[in-house]
């Protein structure tokens, strides 16, 4: 189930390719987009650990599929995600028969933050359609995304506080840095549930839609990377605003632009970029992202306290 990102036109029509290998996820691709879509409707998308396993392979497979250029994580019905799924009531967050998805220091992984941290190490630029509420894990794993835009009727909240437990998914490091120490601290510390304009607000989300326009709005979002832009200047591009966030100095950015800039102006996409805009038409880039990955550091990998943990949990 899809939140109606291919409600428009009929699927054959579109050339979508979907798989049935995900029981908690859907997964498809079209006209060059993967939508992720978390897919308990029922539990109005409750994070499980089986999810959370889906969604590092869903990653993988963007990431290995040329085909792919965007990717749109979002939910199936009327929420995005409500947080954990607490069927196992008071033992939910009790990690003591843990340790699959690996350990770090010798603790059992916070399976959100494997998630988030798989989700800021992608290739392709994420954006999250917020089209209900995001609670908890929820709220926290649409921190990586690239873009988020939600609809008017979503809603956020880090919820940790209220659970009496302590926010996951990175977020102690992503939060603040998108939306500044003092409100991160106000929604983290009351733990309260807030609306689509509070988000807007304090910059939580860039937009916010009417519920109907949401995927209308996230699809011309995606047809504007995908049918105008270099695959190759976005990865870059994406790695220079992620790694630059703890830059001492502009001058360490002063001298990564300068490196990829020469690189990139001597490659086949420049030359493209110039040519088919003095043509007035549509480009075409063929510049191979390998050829180029070296010039910007990637996403930091896993500490040596890390250990992995059972295939698809690695991140």
């Amino acid at each position: 189930m899809t939140y109606g990102f291919l409600r428009s036109r009929r699927r054959e029509e579109l050339g979508v390719t979907t798989t049935a290998v995900f029981t908690e996820i859907g997964y498809e691709v079209s006209d060059g987009v993967a939508t992720v879509t978390l897919d308990r409707p029922d539990r109005l998308n409750a994070f499980t650990t089986a999810m959370g396993r889906e969604l590092v392979a869903a990653f993988d497979r963007t990431d290995a599929d040329d085909a792919v250029r965007v990717v749109v994580l979002t939910g199936a019905g009327r929420a995005f995600c409500a947080g954990a799924d607490l069927g196992g009531g008071a033992a939910t967050f009790d990690d003591s028969a843990a340790g699959a998805d690996g350990t770090i220091d010798g603790i059992p992984r916070d399976v959100g933050g494997i998630v988030v941290l798989r989700i800021a190490a992608s290739r392709k630029p994420v954006i999250a359609a917020v089209n209900g509420v995001a609670a908890g894990v929820g709220a926290t794993m649409t921190l990586p995304a690239d873009i988020r835009i939600a609809a008017d009727g979503a809603r956020f909240g880090f919820v940790f506080a209220r659970r009496g437990i302590a926010p996951d998914g990175a977020s102690s490091w992503f939060l603040p840095r998108i939306v500044g120490i003092s409100r991160a601290m106000e929604w983290v510390t009351t733990g309260r549930v807030f609306g689509a304009d509070e988000a807007l607000a304090g910059g939580l989300v860039s937009r916010v839609v009417p519920t109907g326009e949401l995927s209308e709005a996230v699809r011309g979002v995606a047809a504007e990377i995908v049918e105008h832009t270099s695959p190759v200047s976005v990865a870059l591009t994406r790695r220079m605003l992620w790694s630059m966030l703890d830059a001492p100095s502009p001058w360490d950015a002063h001298r990564l632009d300068t490196r990829v800039i020469s690189a990139l102006g001597r490659g086949p996409d420049a030359a493209e970029g110039v040519t088919s805009f003095l043509e007035k038409r549509p480009p075409h880039f063929t510049a191979r992202l390998e050829d180029y990955l070296g010039l910007v550091p990637g996403w930091p990998e896993p500490p040596d306290d890390v250990v992995p943990g059972g295939p698809g949990t690695d991140a």
